[in-house]
Order: C-alpha cells, then structure tokens, then sequence
C-alpha cells in the first residue's frame, strides 16, 4: 500500500462529529480501515467508490477539532486495526430497511406496501428516544395527537407536480413507487442507499424518476447524522414543481412532546422563534426542539448551499411538521402575484441536498451555526502520497 499522509485544517469553525472525504489512487487505499493521527490515536475510515477511474474516496469523522487547528493522519491497512461496529443497513421482507448505529437502532426506512410514498418510522435519537410521531403507524400511543395522517416520520414528498399531489393521502393522491436499490452500503464510518423510484400521478403513470441516496453516519455522543440528496430527472416529460406550502422536499413530524404550541421550540438560522417568525420564512437551517422523556432533544434541517433557491422557505408548524419547501411563495409572502413554481424541462435533471442532525438540548447547545459550516464550508484537505 502506498505511504499515504492525509492533512485536515479547521478552518474558522469547531468541527464536531463532522464528514470527511478524501480522494485518493485506490493504490493507497488497499484494505484502509483507519487513520492514525500525529498522537497515535485511530478514527475509522471507510473506503467508498469515487467518480474517477483508479481514485476511490476515504471517509471518516472529525470527531473533535478546534476552529483554527490542523489534524495529519496516517492512513493505515487493516492489520492495525480493529474496526468498531459501525451502520448497518438490512433489507427485511423487502418491504423495509433497518438502519442500526453503532449496535443501536436508528430507524427503519419503509420503501414499498407503503399507502402512498416512502418514510422513516421511527426515527430514534439520545438516549434511545423517539423524536418523530407514532401516529399513524402507531395509532394508539398515548398522549398523541392524531391530526394529519400523511406526516408519517420523516419523508419526502411534494403537493403539487404536474397538478397531483404527493403529499396528502386523501382521496385522488399520487404515489410512488420503488423500483430497487442500485446500491446499499454498512461500514465502519457510514451507512448508504441509493434508491431508484417513480413518482406517479392519480392513475398510476409515471410523472418524473427520482434517485435518492441516504447517507447515515456513525457518529458519537448519540447524536444522529443524515445525508439525503434527491436527484430528480423529468423522464416523461416536463414537470412542473407547483406553487404551494402543502409540502417539503424534506418533511419531519416530531414527536407530539416537542410540539410549540406546548413545551417544544421553533428556532431557525435568521434567529427567528416559533411559527410566527420561521413560517414561510427563508433561512439556511431549522430546528424543532423540545422535551422527550425526561431529556430535552433537537431536530435540525439543514438546506444544503447549491440547493435551488438557496436558502429555503420553511412550512414550520407550532403543532409539529416541519418541512423544506422551496416553492410556496404564493402562501408564504401572501402575495397572488409572487409565484414559486419550478418548470423542469423534458429529460432535465435537478438534485436537492439536505443534512438531518438529531441532537440534545435547543438550538444553541447543539451550536448549530457551527454546525451548519461543515455542510456549506467543510474542512480543507490535503493528501500527500508517495
């Protein structure tokens, strides 16, 4: 295996539980399960395919590394090392996934025999507590409310494309469909799928196809971490994304004990708090928080920087929903005349990319606009071979 040294710098933000990935000759990666830094310590890593021909990608976390600092690791082969248990994905029945973190149950993401579309339920944080609604896959939890069936977890949808709506489950409601995993991945540093699925209108006929790929890492403290792109191509002509707040190309319900217009918390990136200064509003991430159990835990969307209409408008509710929605202009600044809708043209492509960070306490004890920063401005890296 070639002598491969890997250079992490800071930059101007703390980096915590943060991903990494370094292109490197897949000479220099033979059997690389980790990285030994300058005081010997190992992080796990992960080799994963890369876009160029005899280039693969190394992924790991930054566990802890100080704004300003500079980390060199060693990259070293499988016999020094043992690497922990990581993400796994397991395909059940073929009806569901179950994602495990470090031994521990994270979610289950439910692709087909769905009602309409596809979602995570549960959604497990610290210390082992739900932070998404039961309801209604769980119909009789006590003390839930029973409000908005369609908001099942965490999901993706949207109430207006090509005039169906993918987003309720009422009467007329497109759908869609899995047609199979091109690719699913467990490790020691992350877990990932990448779905293939048609989005259908009310009589079953293809409106666009989407690839999704989820990305879950294995990260520390019980802190929870997703990666989710969503790369639509218009196969069947062209499709337009209609104006409307029904809907979030990323969507949460979280638990009825976070709910704002109880005990729980609205905050988002511009400083704005609860319904009445996040809803409709644009902003680079938002956070829904509030009391599980007997532990405070937050739930954090965060709209990645070359996203379309960057940053997004939130569909952000004191009763629980909090969605991504970049299109509801119309609703959002009450104006008949703004319109948000998005056309894309027949055989064009458009992704969407959104981090998930499930954390403790509100806003600011997660430090969320550090965190934010390794989605928009991650760690500089430098690989020296040879």
């Amino acid at each position: 295996m070639t002598a491969t040294t890997v250079i992490v710098e800071a930059g101007f933000h703390r980096r915590h539980n943060c991903p990494v990935l370094a292109t490197l000759p897949a000479a220099a990666a033979e059997g690389v399960v980790a990285l030994r830094d300058e005081s010997g310590r190992l992080t796990a890593g992960q080799v994963e395919p890369a876009a160029e021909p005899g280039q693969v990608q190394l992924a790991w976390l930054l566990d802890d590394l100080p704004a300003g600092e500079t980390r060199r690791y060693t990259v070293v082969a499988a016999g020094e090392s043992n690497a922990p248990a990581g993400v796994t994905l397991t395909d059940r029945d073929g009806t569901h996934l179950d994602i495990a973190v470090g031994g521990d149950r994270f979610t289950s993401y439910h692709y087909d025999e769905v009602p309409a579309r596809p979602y995570f339920h549960p959604v497990v944080g610290p210390g082992g507590a739900l932070v998404t609604r039961g309801f209604p896959m769980e119909p009789d939890v006590l003390g839930e409310t029973h409000d908005h069936p369609h908001h099942r977890g965490l999901y993706f949808a949207h109430g207006e494309v090509n005039e169906t709506n993918n987003w309720s489950e009422g009467p007329g409601h497109a759908t869609m469909r899995h047609q199979g995993f091109e690719r699913l991945t467990s490790g020691p540093v992350l877990g990932s799928f990448t779905q293939a699925l048609d989005w259908l209108d009310t009589e079953g006929a293809v409106v666009l196809t989407e690839q999704r790929t989820v990305t879950v890492y294995h990260t520390s403290d019980g802190e929870r971490l997703l990666d989710a792109a969503l790369a639509f191509r218009a196969s069947a002509g062209a499709v337009l994304f209609g104006d409307t707040k029904e809907g979030g190309l990323i969507s949460v319900r979280v638990a009825t004990s976070m709910d704002a217009k109880e005990a729980g918390r609205i905050e988002n990136a511009a400083g704005g708090i609860q319904e009445a200064e996040t809803w409709g509003k644009r902003a680079q991430w938002c956070d829904y928080s509030g009391p599980v159990a007997d532990q405070t835990l937050g739930v954090c969307l965060m709209d990645h920087p070359d996203n379309p209409r960057h940053p997004t408008h939130w569909h952000v509710r004191n009763y629980g929903l909090m969605t991504a929605n970049p299109f509801g202009l119309r609703d959002y600044t009450r104006d008949p005349a703004q319109r948000g809708d998005l056309l894309l043209q027949d055989s064009a492509r458009l992704t969407f990319r959104y981090r998930v960070l499930i954390h403790r306490g509100n806003a600011q004890d997660a430090d969320l606009h550090a965190r934010y920063q390794d989605l928009a401005h991650p760690p500089a890296v430098t690989v020296e071979t040879g």
